[in-house]
């Protein structure tokens, strides 16, 4: 089982930046890939990216080049750089597996971490 602790949120005016982080501790031998999510108030959880054990990147329509998946194995720990925040980014993000053993699957949700874009 793997604990995944997300990190970075935090209040931003339209058009900034933040970097989450997500610190994953444990086995990951069968994750053949790592996403971010967020829930957005009033809305289903949705993948915003996503990022293979080899490094390639996958992201949702509405990242629209603003957002950078990476990740770090030596550290465990992946990350999401957002540019030009809009404030219907606004909510909950989370990080979680992606696929596991060749199919999309998600485990134990965290806490997440709070993303509020407003002027």
């Amino acid at each position: 089982q793997v604990q995944l602790v997300e990190s970075g949120g935090g209040l931003v005016q339209p058009g900034g930046s933040l970097r989450l982080s997500c610190v994953a501790s444990g086995s990951i031998e069968n994750i053949n890939a790592m996403g971010w999510y967020r829930q957005i108030p009033g809305s289903q959880r949705e993948l915003v990216a996503g990022i293979t054990t080899r490094g390639t990147p996958n992201y949702a329509d509405f990242v629209e080049g603003r957002f950078t998946i990476s990740r770090d194995n030596a550290k465990g720990t992946m990350y999401l750089q957002m540019n030009d925040l809009k404030p219907e980014d606004t909510g909950v993000y989370y990080c979680n597996y992606w696929w596991v053993n060749g199919k999309p699957q998600t485990g134990p949700w965290g806490q997440g971490t709070q993303v509020t874009v407003s002027s």
